[in-house]
């Protein structure tokens, strides 16, 4: 009976702490998602309602809890890119290519800059935003094979224009709405992508 007792106590401990875990993880995100672009680890611990202590049981430092995060949420965010319908013409393709990172850069955009914030401080992020760029290069040219023509010069400016970083000067310098953005983004590649 004491075996059994011992069992259910290190089950009761080990879910306890998983919990505590996710609690951390989720407060780091939902802090990120409302503009706290650098939380600290004593902002997380107060929003996870737990001590700083069990901050740094469960991680190691920042680093391990960013890599945790993104271990959770890659699937999703890399699903807000993925999909749609890639055919029909040119002007088509464009048109739903931009509406759809658009979507995804509006709605990870809090993520995107707390990333940027931290690159030159954590090897993890600079490697898992490399990452997350050469996919977004790989499925800009499935939408747009044409990219495979262009001299070097102009499939970079295409890169560029399609980028986040447009997408947020646009958004954020210049003041610009999300369907004045939008429009911007897609008639300026499609002058660059038909001229000969």
């Amino acid at each position: 009976m004491a075996d059994s007792n011992s069992v259910v106590s290190v089950d009761g401990r080990r879910q306890r702490g998983e919990r505590t875990r996710q609690a951390i993880i989720e407060a780091a995100l939902s802090l990120q998602e409302e503009g706290v672009l650098v939380p600290t680890a004593q902002q997380i611990s107060d929003r996870a309602g737990v001590l700083i202590r069990s901050f740094f049981r469960h991680f190691d430092d920042m680093e391990t809890l960013f890599k945790a995060a993104d271990d959770q949420l890659r699937d999703s965010y890399e699903a807000l890119f993925i999909g749609g319908d890639r055919q029909g013409s040119l002007l088509e393709r464009v048109h739903r290519a931009v509406e759809r990172r658009s979507a995804a850069f509006e709605q990870l955009t809090n993520l995107f800059l707390g990333t940027k914030a931290q690159l030159w401080r954590y090897d993890m992020l600079r490697n898992n935003y490399a990452r997350n760029q050469k996919g977004l290069r790989k499925d800009l040219e499935a939408w747009l094979p044409e990219l495979n023509g262009l001299l070097e010069v102009e499939c970079e400016s295409v890169h560029a224009i399609a980028s986040f970083e447009m997408w947020n000067r646009l958004r954020s310098e210049q003041g610009l709405s999300e369907k004045a953005s939008i429009s911007v983004i897609q008639s300026t590649l499609i002058s660059l992508l038909s001229s000969d």
